[in-house]
């Protein structure tokens, strides 16, 4: 079978042929209908210190498909069945999911499998472990679109509200709006958030925001964000910050955005950089009582059904971050392309294979 993937690490990705998966008993292999190259592609291509094992490895974790064939002992899924596949897809009789985050269960980020540890969807089938736990189905009254912007950047994005603990009233800051950040948006106000301010600059993304609820924007063009903030705040301060995009500079705006007794919440990719600097002073000399907490995004099943469960009784459409679309499987190159430039006319792209 055609696939898409790295074929250099940290150099080169492209076009090559691999055997059609196998699967065992507990497996589903997947025929994909709609993919969505990520950052996170392009920083398993480039920026991760190019491993041997990603010699020829398939790229793509964001993917609705149809069931072509499962095995043995899958009791939920059967051929024909058109179905979203979370980015995290843990192996759940691994003794150490029976620990607090399944994310982990085997190493750091370990059951974030697709592209890294096991081959990704950029292909014409790929496998999915464990698929009564790890698939779900989209029923046809959700848009391939709005189920494929599912998976990861609405997870990923609610999943940093999560993590900040967004409550009533909140003065919520999400630095970085593209795709995940623009999630994070909608899932602040879904929370219950008062003002939410975003850091951005491009225009497409800064309307988006305020259609999900932005209230003010900031941009680092004018200034530092976080003099900005606290002016925006009466010099009070915010009580949460989303970082969805960023570099250690953004990093240590947000430990000075918030107010004492507040949360940093990272769901951002950092790369490039060894070590993330606390500002001591703004950390009231360690004693401000600033949470900082990371996370990567849940997975499985039940996680899918019920951010599908939120479209469909249209609290949030993530099918409006589309702005980019390839209408054939030979389209994967030109959006990975697309995602690794960057372009301002950039939110996100879709393929329908």
């Amino acid at each position: 079978m055609r696939c898409f993937g790295v074929v250099e690490p940290g150099k080169k990705v492209g076009w090559f042929e691999k055997p059609v998966p196998e699967i065992s008993p507990l497996d589903a292999l997947i025929r994909p209908l709609a993919v969505s190259p990520c950052s996170s592609d392009v920083h398993n291509a480039f920026h991760i210190g190019a491993p041997a094992i990603l010699i020829n490895r398939i790229l793509g974790h964001e993917a609705v498909g149809i069931v072509e064939k499962v095995g043995s002992m899958v009791n939920d899924f059967k051929p024909g069945d058109r179905v979203v596949v979370p980015p995290v897809t843990p192996d759940w009789r691994n003794k150490n999911i029976q620990g607090r985050y399944h994310q982990h269960a085997d190493r750091i980020n370990g059951s974030f499998k697709f592209a890294f540890y096991i081959d990704g969807g950029f292909s014409e089938y790929f496998r999915v472990p464990d698929a009564d736990m790890n698939l779900a189905n989209l029923s046809e009254d959700i848009s391939l679109e709005a189920g494929l912007m599912t998976v990861d950047m609405l997870n990923t994005g609610f999943h940093g509200v999560e993590l900040a603990e967004v409550e009533f009233g909140d003065k919520v800051a999400v630095i970085g709006i593209g795709p995940v950040g623009l999630m994070a948006v909608a899932g602040a106000v879904l929370r219950g958030a008062s003002e939410v301010i975003v850091v951005g600059t491009r225009k497409n993304c800064i309307d988006l925001a305020k259609i999900y609820g932005a209230t003010d924007v900031v941009s680092y063009k004018d200034g530092d964000i976080a003099e900005q903030i606290q002016g925006l705040t009466n010099k009070a301060g915010v009580d949460k910050v989303v970082i969805a995009g960023g570099d250690d500079e953004t990093f240590k705006s947000a430990i000075k955005m918030v107010k004492a007794g507040g949360t940093v919440a990272n769901i951002n990719f950092f790369t490039n950089v060894d070590n993330l600097s606390i500002p001591t002073l703004q950390w009231g000399s360690g004693l401000a009582h600033k949470t900082i907490v990371g996370g990567l995004c849940p997975g499985g099943r039940l996680r899918m059904e019920k951010l599908l469960e939120i479209i469909r009784y249209k609290r949030v459409d993530p099918s409006l971050l589309i702005t980019h679309k390839f209408n054939s499987f030979t389209g994967i190159e030109p959006a990975f392309n697309l995602m690794a430039k960057k372009p301002a006319d950039l939110i996100k792209p879709i393929v329908y294979v």
